[in-house]
């Protein structure tokens, strides 16, 4: 017969997550009842970084700029693929680093593509 109570094991994330949940709602209480509440016509208008828009708002931004981004997400998640392997590097052993070892190698390989395509370079071409 099984018991249904909660593994010991999993308190710690439990905790974590009420935690990290009574922290949002206190905080959004308190910005609410504290925060200031005036009104206005300069207040109400749209705000763009402090200034007035001008001009047409649907510049196309630089393929750059998006693959950078794209690039930054893709490494620093797989930065925390690496947390629990290193967390379980004994007992993973040696199957565990050549496991790793090859990630590595894969993720460098695309790293050494993306360098090699010039992603990565910001000079401008308006001088060719």
């Amino acid at each position: 017969m099984q018991s249904n109570h909660i593994p010991y094991d999993y308190v710690p994330i439990l905790l974590q997550f009420i935690v990290a949940g009574g922290f949002v709602v206190v905080t959004l209480i308190a910005t609410h009842l504290l925060g200031a509440k005036r009104s206005g016509v300069r207040k109400d208008n749209s705000f763009e970084c402090g200034l007035d828009s001008v001009g047409n708002a649907r510049n196309p931004f630089s393929i750059r700029y998006f693959m950078t981004a794209i690039l930054f997400v893709l490494f620093d998640v797989e930065i925390v693929f690496m947390y629990p392997w290193a967390v379980n590097f004994r007992k993973l052993g040696w199957f565990g680093f050549m496991e790793m070892f090859v990630f590595l190698a894969l993720l460098m390989a695309g790293f050494y593509y993306v360098l090699m395509k010039g992603v990565l370079k910001w000079e401008t071409r308006e001088s060719e």
